[in-house]
């Protein structure tokens, strides 16, 4: 790999026909998911999303950012892996929170049923 250039995502095909990928990008992407704390799944559709860390958020009337928190509350959006510019996923407004243990919150949003786990 050259310095400073980002890996491409490599795969081949196994011995079984199936797209695989390849050591070299396996062994740096799993460093990557194995930092991981969090995971999101919506309950409609099964989709999951993965995240080192997640943040709730606030909006003011207008829609624009108030605060955020490290703790779930109604009218809050849940954020993944908020470290810069971009980030995993983003709920609309909690509307319900269903149950609440301390490695696992069911929530209800505006639009959406979720669990989030902490792994």
């Amino acid at each position: 790999m050259i310095p400073g250039v980002q890996p491409k995502v490599l795969v081949k095909l196994n011995d079984s026909n199936e797209l695989v990928l390849d050591e070299q990008f396996l062994t740096l992407f799993e460093k990557e998911v194995m930092s991981h704390n969090y995971k999101l799944v919506r309950e409609r559709d099964g989709l999951t999303k993965t995240s080192r860390a997640v943040k709730w958020l606030e909006f003011d009337e207008d829609g624009r950012y108030k605060a955020d928190f490290e703790d779930i509350a109604v009218g809050r959006s849940l954020l993944m892996s908020p470290f810069g510019p971009s980030f995993t996923w983003q709920t609309t407004s909690v509307t319900e929170i269903v149950e609440q243990r301390e490695d696992y919150i069911k929530f209800t949003t505006e639009n959406s049923t979720y669990e989030l786990f902490k792994l």
